[in-house]
Formats: C-alpha cells, structure tokens, sequence
C-alpha cells in the first residue's frame, strides 16, 4: 500500500486506472482481512480529537497577568487579615473562570457535530458481496454504491454511472451539478438523482471535509475581551504602582512599619484594581444578548457582543445566505407561436414532484405561484432525466389528444426540433448567452405536434436573492460597514448577484491573490466587493488576513464551508436554515427567515459599547480621583485617609452597584466603535484628577470648617468617593451634556438608592464614625454642584479624546 495519500484534489488529474492502481483495488472491492489492514495503518473514517482533563482546563482559568492581580490581592488581605475583602476578590475571581470555562466548552460543539456528519451507513463490495457498513469502517480503495438521497460518505471517484450533486454546503455553488465517470465527489455531498459506483479515495481527516474540520479547530479570533482587560488593567497598575513606590519611600522615611506600608498597597490594589470589570463585561453582554434574542438572535458567545460594535467588515457568503439557496425560474423566453404561460405550463407538464429533482420542483412551483390553469391538461406518463439524452419525457393528453413534451439541455432540445431556422437559432443562442452572463441556468422545452416537435421555449433557473438582502446591505454601508461576497460559484453567477443586492461586481478569485505579499493581498480584498470560486480554506484565509490588518470582521454562512470563517470571524453569524455544523461555529444564529437581524446584532453591539465605554470611564476617573486623593493625603496627614472597611464598602458602592450601567438608555453610533484604551484613559484622567481636587477641597472643609478629627476625616473621605461616582455615572454616560438624555429607570433607582444607604450610614455612623447631618448634606450638594460644573470639561474632553 502506498505510504504517501494524496490530496483529493490531485485525483483529477489521475485517469481512472491510473486511481484504482494507486489505491490499490480493483473493480471487485477489497477483502475484509485488507480492509482491517488499512485501518490500523490509516485509521478509521472520522474525525479525531485529542480528549482534554476538563478539571486541568478549568484550573487554567485561575493563571495569567489579570488573576495573578487579584491572588496577590488576595494574599495581602489575607496577611493583613482583611478577610472579607479576601472573599470578595475571590469569589469574583471564580466567577471569571466559571464563565472563561463554560465559553470555552461551547466552542467544542462545532467539532462534535462534524464528527456526526460521518455517522452514516453506506453500501460496500466486501468480498465480492454488496453489504451495509458504518460509514467509520470505510477505508481508502472500498468500492462503494451512491444513489438519490444518499449522503456521500467519503471522498470518492465514480468507476460507473452518473449522479447529479448538491455541494453548497461543501463548497458554497447553488446549483447541483452533474458527475460522471473518473469525476470527484466530495464527502458530505447530497445525491440529487441518478446512481453511481466510486471508489473511495481518502477518509476521515484527509477529505475535503475532513480539511475542513481541521480549520474549525484552529480557528479562533484574538480575544478582544481579554485584550481590552489587560490594557485596562495596565493603564490603571502603573498609576497604582507608581503612586505606591512613591508612599513607600515617604512611608519608609516616616519610619512606618511593614504592616501599614502593606495595608496601604492593599488600598492602592484594591482601588487601582478593576476586580469587578470581567463580571460587569459579561453582565453588559448578557443584558445585549437577551436583547438579540427578543428579536430573535441567538447568541452563542457573549464576547461577540461587545466584539460586534467594532465590525468595519462583514464577508457574506450567497448561497443560502443573500440567496434563498432554493432553485427558481427566475425567466422565461417563448418563441413561435407559444407564449410565456405555454411554456411553463409545458415544463410543469414535463415535471413530476415525486422524484424530487430539484428542477423539476423549481417549474411546479412557479406556475403554482403564478396560478397557471391545467384544465384539460393531464400527464399520462414521465421519463425522468436521462444523463444520456439529458432530458425528461412526458406523455400528455391536451383536450383529449395525446403529445409528447420534453425538457432538458438546450442544445439537446435544438437537435430534435424541427421548426428551427437560422434566425430562430440565433434568438435562441442569444438568450441563452444573455441568462449565462446572470449565472442562469437554462433549460429548453419542445413538443410534439403533428409529426413536428415544436421548438417551445426557454426557461432560466437560478438562485435568487433574498427579499431582504439588498435593504440590509444598503444599512450596512450606512453604519460605516464594508461588505464583501465570498462564494463557491462562478464569477458570472456571483457579479450578477452582488450587483443586485448593491455589494458591487468587482468580483476577484482567490488564485489571484496567489503569489503576492501581505500587504498586495489586502489591498487587493479591500479594493474587492467580493470574491468567487472559493474554497472553506479560502474564506478562512480572507477573513485572517482582514483581522491581521487590524479590521474587524463579521461573517456569514449556512452550509459546513462556511464553518471555519463563520468561527474565526469577531461575529461569525449563522443563518436559520444553516446547518448545524455552522450554527455552532458561529457567534449568534438567526432564528427567523432573512438577514434583517445582523443590523439588530449589530446596533445593539454598539449600545453594549456605549455601556461598557461608560463602566470603563468612571472605573479610570474613579482609580485616578482615589490614587492621587490618598497620594496627597499621606504626604497631608502621615496616614491613611480611609479605613479599610471603608475602602471595602467604596468598592461595593462603585464596583457592584455601577452594573446597574448594562440596563441604561443608550444610542447606537452611525459608525464602528473602536476601544482607544490611550485615549479614554487620558478623558478619564483628567476628570479624575479633578474629582480628587473637590475631595481635598472637603477635606480642607472638614479641617477647617467641620474640625473634624482623622477618623471623622476618613468618613468624610469615603462619603465624597461614593457620592462623586454615583453623579459622576450620570455625567459620563450621556457623550453630550448630562441632560441630552434620561438614564434608564432602574439605574437611576439604585443611584438614588446608594446615595441615601451611605447618607443613612454617614448620618447614625454604622460601621464607620458618625457626621453630622448638616456636614453629610453638604458633602452631597457638593458633589451634586461639581457634576454640573465638571460636565462642560467632560463635554470637551470626550468631543476631543473620544
């Protein structure tokens, strides 16, 4: 046997005997005995996975730059034996890795489901005997039987006999195309009609299938999630570090002991740190998601939520996506002296629902759909379609007389009518030229009367658009989104619908891509409105090279070619008929007929953002006001101007109680958003440092005015903190002024809420040193008149960072 197994691709260029020596077989099929013997050497005809410890995997999700922050965290309370701020920071942490782990698990679902796809019996000559086998047992050289209805098991090479193949879902061509001898045939691919004989020529993993699934697994857009956290967190370590070298060493100079130098980096950790940012992401996503799903998008992974907001590129594939992916009469040319209604009604007549051939299917439903009248017409007997003759028969009696009317290829038509002359010849071949130029393919009808078969007409079958397709695309562009086609039929079929739908009929092939560098190859795709004749890997390569270049890219599909695109793509989006393969390679599944729901996903990403933008600002200011408050402080007082638990209580008040912001009233932008972490942390930054300004201003108050002692300065202090960010949400959440919009019912409840709780708390001293009535009220009218006043500077801040 030979060691080295070639593509399945390189098989046709091989003749037929030139395959069967090869694979070493013969016509008769293989023995048993030889047939065990290439499973042992090649394996069997599935898809293999490598099995991962799930408790291992779980357990990774407590390693890298975010969770070491938070150990350390943890390990510092815990030596200062804080141990309810050690509670909080863990179990946050868990809850990270509990949904890291469970994201993580879903996306397996695609490479079990192809795994199923191979799951099939199939008819095999075993030793001389035709007998059913799982399709697993197949091997490299079995002769196998394919007829109507079968799902092809293996890559395979007819011996005998023509099929016709539906290999959208594989390569993405609506219409079935028709096999004959020494042709390929891919795995997974539907017979259509007819019967054949092959020769299996690879299995499992080294189909085109198989290559396919391989795709799937390694395919895997970069985490913008976890990239957007660590610069997050980056940003907001460096001031925190920073600002704790800097205490130490007046710390140290002081002659304060260890223990109060830590509990002061624990302060700085725990208010530089955004320990609640991934649970608030995912809760912000979540709120998105159920969102999608009340208009009927089923999100998969929540990360393609936030992900979305940012999409500058969506690659559409057209069968079953922009096209309906179903066979229709699209035209209809008559000639003599028959018209339009004669010659669908001619063709429905040479039609027969039963055998479920697509064409046929296609003609009865169009002249159901126009209601065409068959009174007087009835069908004797039916031919169905003969690969020799290449066209169906139908006896028919039409008021009483009988005729014959055929359908089929049109030169075959031509050859057997006998009313043709040169002119009508060359009406005939223009129009057929004319439906070719759409990507149509045309089907010719005749009959018989007399002893004279009548030439009767043209019909041309396509896959159309669908009803939505073209408005969707239209407010893609107007959300500042380019769109690209990407499909498996030929160019003239792809120019045609990407010029109805409004893409464009720039139209390229992957080979010409072929041989240029990097930079050459996205300029070439970016100048594109879409590419044809694509193969999976090819959808793959485009929708990698887009993300390379830095683009965010959304993807469509419904068939298993589309799997590793749909599930490399930032929002790889699967349509409601797509299979299942797609659906779980992809980020959100629509559940309704058409495309209407990619602009909801879409805007609703983009309100997801304005949120998470909002979350993220006030977390920065907030980390920027408490760092330089407690900085100055120090160097101001030689202490701490807030207690631990008070520090405690602020991060509940700004951490947990802000995710009341995933509920808020929010508009979607006109165009992509892009995370410029740089820049929002400089808008942020400069807020912060005047919120830290008015902090020191009732501080100086409270000395001077109040002549409060440390402990009563420390309330003071944390009183400020949480009534700064509870206005400070209501500023940073509007990118006009505060006023341009009302904050969303249930938010504005818990801010008021939390302002009171912590008034009451200030006011009878639970927990902490009480104040005075008068000393909290005015605490709070000074936050409440700052928000006013530092709402202009935050107008032109965000109008120039953001």
């Amino acid at each position: 046997m030979n060691e080295q197994l070639k593509r399945t691709d390189e098989y046709k260029k091989m003749s037929f005997e030139e395959t069967m020596k090869f694979v070493e077989t013969t016509k008769e099929g293989l023995s048993t005995k030889e047939a065990d013997i290439r499973i042992s050497k090649y394996g069997y005809n599935e898809i293999e996975e490598t099995s991962k410890n799930r408790f291992i995997e779980f357990f990774k999700r407590y390693w890298g730059p975010m969770p070491w922050l938070l150990e350390f965290s943890i390990v510092l309370t815990i030596i200062l034996k804080h141990y309810t701020e050690s509670v909080i920071i863990f179990v946050l942490l868990t809850l990270n890795a509990i949904i890291g782990y469970l994201q993580s698990q879903n996306s397996q679902k695609a490479v079990e489901l192809l795994k199923k796809k191979l799951e099939i019996n199939a008819k095999v000559l075993r030793d001389g005997k035709w007998i059913l086998k799982d399709a697993k047992h197949i091997v490299l050289g079995d002769i196998i039987n394919i007829k109507l209805g079968d799902l092809v098991p293996a890559d395979v090479a007819i011996i005998s006999g023509e099929v016709s193949v539906d290999e959208s879902s594989l390569t993405g061509e609506s219409l079935p195309k028709d096999i004959h001898q020494s042709d390929i045939i891919y795995s997974s691919s539907i017979i259509k009609r007819g019967e054949a004989k092959c020769v299996v020529i690879n299995t499992g993993a080294n189909t085109y299938f198989g290559k396919t699934v391989e795709l799937v697994k390694i395919a895997k857009p970069k985490s913008k999630q976890e990239e957007l956290m660590l610069t997050i967190v980056k940003y907001m370590m460096y001031l925190g570090i920073i600002a704790s070298a800097i205490v130490s060493i007046y710390a140290i100079f002081l002659h304060k002991d260890i223990l109060f130098i830590l509990s002061f980096i624990v302060v700085f950790l725990i208010g530089a740190i955004p320990v609640a940012l991934p649970a608030v992401l995912t809760i912000v996503q979540a709120v998105g998601a159920l969102d999608l799903s009340k208009k009927g998008v089923l999100v998969t992974k929540l990360d393609a939520i936030e992900d979305a907001a940012s999409i500058d590129i969506f690659c559409f594939d057209k069968t079953g996506t922009i096209t309906q992916n179903k066979l229709s009469v699209v035209d209809c040319i008559a000639f003599g002296k028959y018209n339009s209604e004669d010659v669908i009604r001619m063709a429905a007549l040479d039609s027969k629902e039963e055998g479920m051939d697509a064409i046929d299917l296609s003609i009865i439903h169009h002249s159901k759909t126009l209601k065409i009248n068959f009174d007087g017409y009835e069908q004797i007997s039916y031919i169905p379609f003969d690969p020799a003759n290449k066209m169906t028969q139908a006896v028919v009696k039409i008021k009483g007389v009988s005729h014959k009317i055929m359908k089929g290829a049109v030169q075959t038509i031509i050859g057997i009518s006998t009313d043709i002359d040169d002119i009508t010849l060359a009406m005939i071949n223009k129009a057929v030229e004319g439906f070719s130029q759409k990507g149509s393919r045309t089907i010719a009808v005749a009959m018989t009367e007399e002893d004279n078969i009548k030439f009767v007409g043209l019909l041309a079958i396509a896959d159309p658009p669908r009803a939505d397709s073209k408005s969707m695309i239209a407010e893609l562009r107007s959300l500042g989104i380019k769109c690209i086609m990407l499909t498996g039929d030929s160019i003239a079929i792809a120019q045609e619908i990407s010029e109805q739908v409004g893409i464009g009929n720039r139209i390229m092939r992957p080979k010409d891509l072929e041989g240029l560098d990097h930079e050459k190859q996205l300029s070439l795709i970016k100048e594109s409105d879409g590419f044809a004749e694509v193969y999976p890997q090819d959808k793959y390569k485009i929708v990698k090279l887009l993300q390379d270049s830095g683009h965010m890219v959304g993807m469509t599909g419904d068939g298993v070619n589309d799997s590793p695109a749909l599930k490399q793509a930032e929002l790889g989006t699967a349509v409601s008929e797509a299979t299942d393969v797609a659906k779980a390679s992809a980020s959100i599944v629509l559940t309704k007929p058409g495309l209407s729901e990619i602009i909801d996903a879409i805007k609703i990403s983009r309100q997801t953002y304005q949120r998470m933008l909002t979350w993220v600002i006030n977390k920065i200011t907030k980390v920027v006001e408490v760092v330089v408050l407690f900085t100055v402080g120090f160097f101001w007082f030689h202490d701490i101007v807030i207690s631990l638990l008070g520090m405690t209580l602020l991060v509940f008040a700004n951490d947990f109680v802000t995710m009341t912001i995933a509920t808020d009233n929010v508009k979607s932008t006109e165009t992509p958003n892009i995370w410029n972490v740089k820049n929002i942390t400089s808008a942020a930054f400069m807020l912060g440092v005047l919120f830290a300004i008015e902090d020191l201003f009732l501080i100086f108050i409270g000395l001077k005015c109040f002549h409060l002692e440390l402990d009563k300065i420390r309330t003071l202090v944390m009183l400020s903190l949480v009534f700064n960010t509870q206005c400070r949400i209501l500023i940073v959440r509007e990118r006009k002024h505060f006023w341009s919009s009302i904050p969303n019912k249930n938010m504005l409840l818990v801010n008021i809420a939390t302002i009171s709780g912590f008034a009451l708390l200030g006011i009878f001293g639970v927990f902490i040193p009480n104040l005075l009535i008068s000393q909290v009220f005015i605490i709070l009218v000074t936050a409440i008149i700052f928000m006013v006043s530092v709402d202009f500077v935050k107008f032109y801040l965000f109008k120039k960072f953001l």
